[in-house]
């Protein structure tokens, strides 16, 4: 079952979010983390979904967390669909493919014509996904970070 995200699975979803940090080499702070993800949720500035066992209901196995925003170019709202992680015990069960059809769903019922993801060069097993599920590579456009001190 995937379903939006609320305060009360904070608690899954941000042991899911620390893995997920890690994963991309990141340090763990799981108080800073839940604070983060309360504020997104809180201040409905963020969109989650979290994803739960079929067969351990109660069992979170993964999530999304996407934003709304705009783009000039396409004239027209777009979700950044910023986060995806699947638990590593259950992946290649179609989890991340589900959670992204929820997002698709999403962008339907917002009339936003575009959603846009960036994810590592080396994380070619979720480039093999996003390529599936129809995304298309820019190699058009490059991103630069300014890291403010």
């Amino acid at each position: 079952m995937i379903r939006k995200a609320t305060v009360q699975d904070l608690d899954q979803l941000t042991l899911l979010f620390n893995q997920y940090l890690i994963f991309y080499k990141k340090p763990s702070n799981v108080e800073k983390q839940k604070s983060f993800l309360k504020e997104r949720i809180e201040n409905h500035e963020a969109i989650i979904f979290i994803a739960f066992d079929d067969v351990i209901k109660e069992k979170a196995i993964g999530f999304t967390l996407i934003y709304p925003t705009f783009s000039s170019i396409v004239l027209n709202k777009i979700l950044i669909l910023n986060d995806l992680y699947v638990d590593s015990s259950i992946r290649n069960k179609g989890v991340g493919e589900k959670l992204i059809l929820k997002t698709i769903e999403l962008a339907k019922e917002l009339d936003v014509k575009l959603i846009r993801l960036r994810t590592a060069k080396n994380n070619v097993i979720a480039q093999g996904l996003y390529h599936k599920m129809g995304f298309l590579r820019d190699d058009l456009v490059v991103t630069y970070d300014l890291a403010i001190k």
